[in-house]
């Protein structure tokens, strides 16, 4: 496959506004891809699985998941997959859409879900179908920004723009982008973002969940540099170091589903374990 032409691709332009903080995230693929085994590793063991890697991106998860697995690893976009690197004999690079699955029924043990239903257009349908491509036992792992955080209403995780994750894609699209962002206007994973209300509606029926918010922030509080990249975290993160409120966070961060979770939490991180 062809790269496609990489001047119109906005996460590559080095005059974006966002660039930097992309930039940031594709220098810390193989360590976000640890952490996403971490924390996998504390369902089942990570060895002799067949995985699915749903929007692999910069490919560092489907590296670190290829040394004892077998990975097909699928993105959108063929020029973020022709980048990826380190590849091997473990790992199956497929251009395709989430929405739109080449596999068979139980195909796999394992999918990775990471930071990407809030890009779908249909999420709902998007978990019918990695719960029938899972085989019987299999988990997904799921990862994204909690549209009611209270910090990420102050600075949306993609946009860095207060107020944004909670609206609506189409309203960002007419309204935010017309005047903020107009060349990404016509783009098709403008991200809106859930509540941990909406995400266990759709799970429910299909999956048990359980949050990993405690284990997360332990680790990022530890220096785990495969968490975050924004500045707006980044800062926060030094901001709590700095006063020493590492004991205070660690107290308030649990795995329930309460004002915690709810209004504070940046991102969710879910293990699903197919019904």
């Amino acid at each position: 496959m062809e790269i496609t032409d990489t001047a119109r691709i906005a996460w590559l332009d080095k005059s974006h506004p966002n660039y930097e903080r992309w930039e940031r995230a594709r220098n810390i693929s193989l360590e976000r891809g640890k952490f996403v085994r971490s924390i996998i590793e504390q369902k089942i063991k990570c060895e002799n699985l067949t995985i699915l890697d749903l929007g692999s991106g910069q490919g560092g998860t489907a590296k670190i998941l290829s040394e004892k697995n077998n990975v097909v690893s699928l993105d959108l976009n063929i020029t973020r997959l022709n980048q990826q690197e380190n590849r091997c004999e473990n790992i199956f690079r497929i251009n395709g859409d989430a929405l739109s699955l080449p596999f068979k029924p139980l195909s796999f043990d394992l999918i990775i879900l990471q930071d990407v239903i809030e890009h779908v257009a249909m999420p709902a349908c998007l978990i019918k179908s990695f719960h029938n491509l899972l085989k019987e036992n299999g988990i997904v792992y799921l990862s994204t920004p909690n549209k009611y955080s209270f910090f990420n209403i102050l600075s949306d995780p993609h946009w860095g723009f207060p107020l944004v994750s909670l609206l609506k894609r189409e309203t960002i699209r007419n309204f935010f982008l017309k005047f903020f962002r107009k060349p990404e206007a016509g783009r098709t994973d403008i991200a809106e973002l859930f509540s941990l209300k909406e995400l266990s509606e759709n799970f429910k029926d299909k999956f048990v969940y359980t949050l990993y918010t405690n284990y997360s922030t332990e680790e990022l509080l530890k220096g785990n540099k495969g968490i975050i990249w924004s500045d707006f975290h980044l800062a926060l993160l030094k901001f709590t170091k700095l006063f020493k409120m590492d004991q205070l966070i660690l107290g308030l961060a649990n795995d329930r589903p309460g004002i915690i979770n709810k209004y504070f939490t940046p991102s969710f991180y879910f293990l699903l374990e197919k019904i």
